[in-house]
């Protein structure tokens, strides 16, 4: 079977590491969709889920807080300062914290604060669809 080997790693821990059919992630100008002997690349990645489509038929996701891809004929790496397994994504921790940054969007004193907040705001709730869609496929 031709696989690729995935590593999506964080600031602090290796996340994913293994052999995979079929990696989708979120590309800054849109979705990526990564195969064995891709193309070599780099580029940027936005918040969203990385979907793993491992040799053995299961999927794997892993939502990512935008980050760097690269791409070589046989290995696919995701950097990220923030990277979180599907099955560690907890609704209620993803919703206060939409929450306060939704506060903070408010309550922004300067356009630093502001482009912050906002930007918090855009990982949150891309970290909100990354878990509805994971639920889905469970």
């Amino acid at each position: 079977m031709n696989t690729i080997h995935v590593d999506v790693v964080s600031a602090e821990e290796s996340i994913f590491s293994g052999e995979a059919r079929f990696v989708a992630l979120p590309g800054e100008s849109g979705e990526l969709g990564i195969y064995p002997r891709h193309t070599p690349l780099i580029t940027r990645i936005k918040a969203g889920s990385v979907r793993i489509e491992m040799a053995d038929g299961n999927e794997e996701f892993v939502f990512v807080a935008g980050g760097l891809l690269e791409v070589q004929p046989n290995r696919v790496t995701v950097l990220s300062d923030t990277a979180i397994r599907g099955k560690d994504l907890d609704d209620e921790k993803a919703n206060a914290a939409k929450a306060a940054a939704e506060e903070a969007v408010r309550n922004a004193k300067s356009e630093i604060d502001l482009a912050k907040a906002q930007s918090e705001l855009a990982i949150m709730a891309a970290q909100l669809a990354a878990l509805r869609k994971y639920r889905q496929k469970k």
